[in-house]
């Protein structure tokens, strides 16, 4: 079986030149690639002792449920803004361009769970910090952030110094 990183496609120049886009989907669509994801994502989160997944929407969804699955505990989604039913609270973020905001359920987490944060990609880190910012505003404690990918020219890793990250494959560009 090939290594991890061997089933990322790289597209440069994209979206402007000079990136070195890191495509996901070619990851997610081979079932070794996948499993290889999913299973190095499972075997961090065993080590860790902890009570919940939250995984930011979208791809936080792909990556999370399977880990939340595997360890027998239960997945909370992060959506933008207006996706989910019932009472919430809410994050905003920069953007490249502008802003986001993101929300979760008020009653997700309870004070003191224990959570690791899932998602494919660690780059600004803004869309993972307001992930934990919210899961702290409910009284949650972040564990540990897990990544498939970690663009570390964005420096993401720095604005989340104060959290445990980790990422299964850590490129040095942006």
């Amino acid at each position: 079986m090939k290594k991890l990183e061997e089933y990322v496609v790289t597209i440069p120049d994209f979206p402007e030149p000079g990136i070195m886009f890191r495509d996901i989907t070619s990851v997610i669509q081979d079932p070794d690639g996948l499993r290889l994801s999913i299973d190095g994502l499972t075997e961090k989160a065993r080590q860790i002792d902890f009570d919940l997944i939250v995984g930011p929407e979208s791809r936080g969804f792909i990556f999370g449920v399977p880990v939340a699955y595997l360890t027998g505990r239960g997945f909370i989604p992060v959506r933008k803004k207006g996706k989910l039913p019932r009472e919430t609270i809410s994050r905003k973020y920069d953007l490249e361009y502008g802003q986001a905001e993101v929300e979760i359920h008020k009653d997700a987490v309870k004070p003191g769970q224990r959570v690791i944060i899932v998602d494919d990609l660690i780059a600004t880190g803004g869309s993972a910090e307001a992930a934990a910012k919210l899961v702290e505003d409910l009284g949650g404690k972040v564990v540990k952030m897990l990544f498939v990918m970690e663009l570390a020219g964005l420096k993401g890793r720095e604005r989340l110094k104060d959290y445990d990250v980790d990422s299964l494959i850590v490129y040095t560009g942006k």
